[in-house]
């Protein structure tokens, strides 16, 4: 199947290029509230520029009601003819993926960034266990698999957008893609839960990374849960810190985009998505790479809902720092969590953030916004950030 617009890596640039597009300007950050329950999602509005020339990017879009809400939050603030100069989906989960065709329906956007798992397909055949799938075949399977971001890109294509696959080295307006690169995500995408199953053999043969894979069903979420109430806790202090190495998210989270930014009024900025440990060690061997400086972040998404198995001290200490002696505050830390989930953001996480100078807040049924040397909007107030937990949840 042939497409009618590019795609694939955007040109790379020098970095002091991607420092200088960041001179003089301001980065304003709005994390959306996503649903009223306890189902977790992301959709971030980025706002870029000066106050009288500035560029919107929205990085993930909720479910159906948050991308409804986008449309008009956009238009309210930023004008009735605003537009979108980036939509970027940071990986292929549908709760980061739904609400962007309600964007798409009621907006134009310029450029979208999205990988396509049946566009890639034909690369990664014979990692698929079955070896009988055809290059056509496959792409077929998987793309009906993935209809909802099958549709986000016919509507993208049908209003003329342009639309790329973000690699590490892709600079995506004022942002750099710093993971994950097409050679990881080519071997991840066998072991997505929505794609056939790997060849996992080959895999470990070829001393390449093997997560898990595998349907979670509703039953084995509603145990889950039933666990989750009985959580048992244990005492934890600043310089004692329980959090664990190696924790392991889903080989699709390990796809997701992480993207650094730097603005002269704002700082450096990190997204990560649901980046896991891989993703986020490819990325911060991809920054040494370039010389990009970590540890110096005004502003830092926590991975996944604050999320335990996505971060671990080693990785923390490597991107955001080390533990800090006493309480310091050194960057902004966000968290999309939803209002009624009792497991996200995990506290042991949140402790984390904070003992490495981290103000850590989360949305949990409220918009959130970091101004980034954009003006105070009116109606918005200062919010609590969340405390210090003194009992964290004890692992399993």
């Amino acid at each position: 199947m042939s497409y009618g617009f590019p795609f694939g890596d955007e040109p790379q640039t020098d970095d002091w290029e991607l420092m200088l597009r960041g001179r003089g300007m301001s980065c304003e950050i709005e994390f959306m509230a996503v649903g009223s329950g306890s189902r977790p999602g992301d959709a971030i509005i980025v706002r870029y520029g000066t106050e009288a020339s500035f560029h919107l990017m929205v990085i993930d879009g909720g479910d159906i009601a948050c991308g409804e809400r986008m449309v008009s939050h956009i238009r309210t603030h930023f004008g009735p003819n605003a537009y979108v100069n980036h939509m970027v989906l940071t990986h292929s989960d549908m709760d980061h993926a739904s609400g962007l065709r309600e964007i798409l329906k009621e907006m134009r956007v310029a450029n979208l960034w999205l990988h396509m798992p049946w566009l890639n397909a034909s690369e990664a055949v014979e990692l698929f266990e079955d070896k009988r799938w055809t290059a056509v075949g496959l792409e077929t399977a998987i793309r009906r698999e993935y209809d909802v971001i099958s549709e986000i890109v016919d509507l993208a294509l049908n209003q003329g957008t342009t639309i790329r696959q973000p690699f590490t080295g892709a600079d995506i307006g004022a942002f750099r893609v710093l993971s994950p690169t097409k050679a990881a995500y080519l071997h991840l995408l066998p072991q997505f839960d929505r794609t056939p199953a790997p060849d996992r053999a080959l895999l470990q043969a070829r001393n390449m990374w093997v997560g898990y894979s595998g349907v979670r069903t509703a039953l084995s979420s509603i145990f889950e849960r039933v666990i989750e109430r009985v959580q048992r806790w244990i005492p934890e202090t600043r310089l004692f810190e329980l959090l664990r190495d190696g924790g392991v998210t889903s080989p699709s989270n390990e796809t997701s985009l992480v993207l650094y930014g730097v603005f002269s009024n704002a700082g450096r900025i990190l997204f990560t998505g649901d980046a896991g440990v891989n993703a986020l060690t490819w990325a911060a061997n991809y920054a040494n790479e370039r010389g990009l400086p970590l540890q110096e972040f005004s502003f830092a998404q926590v991975p996944h809902h604050g999320s335990r198995r996505n971060v671990g001290p080693t990785i923390l200490n490597r991107i955001i720092g080390p533990i800090q002696p006493s309480a310091t505050q050194r960057l902004t830390a966000y968290i999309s969590a939803p209002p009624k989930d009792e497991t996200h953001p995990r506290r042991i996480v949140v402790n984390a953030f904070i003992r490495r100078g981290a103000t850590v807040i989360a949305t949990q049924g409220q918009d959130k916004l970091f101004s980034g040397g954009f003006p105070s909007r009116l109606g918005y107030v200062n919010v609590m950030p969340l405390l210090f937990a003194n009992e964290v949840e004890e692992y399993d």
